[in-house]
């Protein structure tokens, strides 16, 4: 047994015990869930729990792997609000601006994080979606600023956020890669509007942004004009990482919910429903197990090309199968309960997980992208050529 982890693990345990939301599930307005989660950031900060997968020189930073994981187990155990809000903010921001932001930029922004400061991410657009490098938002450099138009799409959040982590395009001469760069934009900026999508579960994650000459300064720019698709992996891979060892954790400390339908249903003995359900036992640790490989890589300097997809990819396929034996378990019933839920999974809710599920299959990339980054930049198959295409008819 590592003593000074366990002692941890009692005082996580112990403050979740006292400082937990107990009502956190009963938010019936987006804006009692943003207040929400607004207030459980705050006293996870000054709790020390909010960010600790930040270096050692911020509040609560500085964990080992197996303080992380003790951390993000307690967390589940307890059923404590997920940080939604504050997700782009403390890993992709958080990332991007140490793995490519200038000091300046650095000393700037990931203090206001921890005072609240959110960040919403202007990657995806109506035609660029999984496939990124064919975004057209455009960038234009005018002496010290930069005029960006277009729009994004999918942003998480983006309509409470007070900053962006934006890719536009500055070059269409070359290849797609190379014509993109990196903007830091505020959101009050003039020509900045935002949407909020209503989703299929009667949820707003996500919103449109529309950029309408919108003047950024070069300032803003992470790394050099035009180097903006080797900043963006820095931003997605801290998603496909970091963020996915806490959402694994989190379902595989919610596998009781599916216990419950079992012995509520009566189906305790039946075999197929008992084969299922271990079946998804060892898929949820296999996830589990994938995420930490991950992440120890991170520390230790020797992730791999494909490492993050194998965890992208193991995840939002988990996720939908675990989603979808709720579903089952629960009949005629669950099927046609109302699946309106704000900003979160394993909400025992099934039909609003099921279909939540199904947006971890693009969200950071979609599973197809995954599968070709593993077989090509892991595996190192190559492309099929294009004759065989044609001679297959596709």
């Amino acid at each position: 047994m590592n003593e000074p982890t366990e002692i941890l693990r009692s005082e996580v345990r112990g403050w979740l015990a006292d400082n937990r939301p107990a009502d956190w599930r009963d938010a019936d307005t987006h804006e009692a869930f943003v207040s929400g989660q607004r207030a459980w950031f705050a006293k996870l900060v000054d709790a020390g729990y909010a960010v600790p997968h930040w270096p050692k020189q911020w509040p609560g930073g500085g964990r080992s792997l197996a303080e992380q994981k003790v951390i993000y187990e307690e967390l589940a155990r307890a059923d404590a609000p997920r940080l939604l809000l504050t997700f782009v903010s403390t890993y992709h921001a958080f990332a991007t601006l140490t793995e490519c932001g200038s000091a300046e930029q650095q000393a700037r922004y990931i203090p206001r994080i921890l005072e609240g400061e959110l960040w919403c991410q202007g990657f995806s657009e109506p035609g660029a979606g999984s496939d990124l490098a064919s975004l057209r938002t455009r960038a234009v450099r005018d002496g010290d600023h930069y005029i960006v138009t277009g729009q994004k799409v999918w942003s998480t959040m983006a309509q409470y956020a007070d900053r962006c982590l934006l890719l536009v395009r500055t070059d269409s001469s070359g290849v797609k890669q190379a014509g993109i760069t990196y903007l830091l934009m505020d959101m009050q900026s003039p020509g900045v509007t935002t949407r909020p999508i209503r989703q299929i579960q009667g949820d707003e994650e996500f919103a449109e942004i529309f950029l309408d000459e919108v003047r950024v300064p070069v300032s803003e720019r992470v790394g050099e004009e035009g180097d903006g698709w080797r900043v963006a992996q820095a931003t997605l891979a801290s998603e496909r990482g970091l963020t996915l060892m806490e959402l694994s954790y989190r379902m595989r400390g919610a596998m009781w919910r599916l216990a419950d339908l079992i012995h509520a249903g009566g189906r305790i003995d039946d075999a197929g429903v008992l084969r299922d359900f271990g079946r998804l036992s060892a898929r949820v640790d296999s996830v589990c197990a994938l995420a930490d490989a991950y992440l120890q890589k991170r520390i230790d300097g020797t992730e791999g090309l494909g490492d993050a997809a194998l965890v992208k990819l193991g995840y939002s396929r988990c996720l939908r199968d675990w989603a979808d034996l709720g579903v089952r378990l629960g009949g005629l019933g669950e099927q046609y309960r109302a699946p309106i839920t704000f900003g979160d999974l394993n909400t025992g809710n099934w039909m609003a997980d099921f279909m939540n599920s199904y947006a971890w299959t693009i969200a950071g990339g979609s599973d197809e992208v995954q599968r070709n980054i593993i077989a090509e930049r892991m595996l190192g198959m190559a492309r099929e050529p294009k004759h065989w295409v044609q001679e297959a008819g596709l």
